[in-house]
């Protein structure tokens, strides 16, 4: 090859982000939950009448018992669904073993479906199950749809989803860590500082995701908004009647 046929060859390569590495969704997911959560949770006992130091033990303990159950149950889900995929292909593995001759039939078969010729398909499904470890690949991705060597790690989803739980449940009570008073005016600022978080945080995502930044900041805001509005307006309900 060339050298202007190589350099072409390299500036039209292009790099995929690593979408199955099992961090990104419990990541956004997390932030968001713990925002949304806490700053509903302090507004909730904020409009019901809280003290300054009752809405900070609040807010820590929301913040504590977000963030280990996110992690918890993110651990769990990823586990079992790995387990499941595992299952899958100990069952696909048995089937080559046994069945190979079908299996090879199927894989042309899928080939074929996907626009290669008949003959063409065949001498793919071949050689590919002249492999026995590559035809196991090929055939889970082909029939589950995933890679078997690409697995989300339960605990990068777990870590990811605890610490992106607190970092976004810490922020609507920074105005009370920091002893902003009356707690009126400390709940004020946790709204702004939790609203300007929302639509940062919707529009980054968004940028993330190649949408447009505004409509996912905008998002996230009502979405956050419609949650702490609603809490606080039960907060002030309860408070009133008690």
């Amino acid at each position: 090859m060339s050298t202007a046929s190589g350099t072409q060859s390299e500036a039209h390569g292009h790099q995929h982000r690593d979408v199955s590495g099992g961090w990104l969704r419990p990541a956004v997911f997390g932030a968001m939950d713990g925002l949304v959560t806490n700053v509903s949770l302090i507004a909730g006992v904020g409009g019901g009448g809280g003290s300054h130091q009752f809405i900070v033990l609040t807010g820590l303990a929301g913040l504590a018992a977000g963030a280990f159950s996110m992690a918890t149950g993110e651990f769990v889900s990823v586990s079992s669904q790995n387990e499941l995929v595992q299952a899958e292909i100990r069952k696909e593995a048995h089937e080559l073993k046994y069945n190979a001759d079908a299996e090879r039939a199927e894989l042309a078969a899928t080939f074929t479906m996907r626009g290669v010729d008949p003959e063409l398909a065949e001498e793919v499904a071949r050689q590919i199950s002249a492999q026995p470890d590559d035809a196991l690949t090929v055939h889970v991705r082909e029939e589950l749809g995933v890679d078997p060597e690409e697995l989300p790690s339960p605990y990068t989803a777990a870590g990811a989803s605890l610490v992106t739980f607190a970092a976004g449940a810490i922020i609507p009570l920074i105005p009370f860590l920091a002893g902003v008073s009356p707690a009126g005016l400390a709940l004020g600022l946790a709204l702004g500082l939790s609203a300007a978080a929302a639509f940062i945080g919707g529009g980054l995502v968004a940028r993330l995701t190649d949408r447009p930044f505004f409509r996912g900041a905008f998002r996230q805001l009502l979405l956050g908004t419609l949650a702490a509005g609603t809490t606080y307006l039960i907060g002030r309900a309860v408070g009133a009647s008690v």
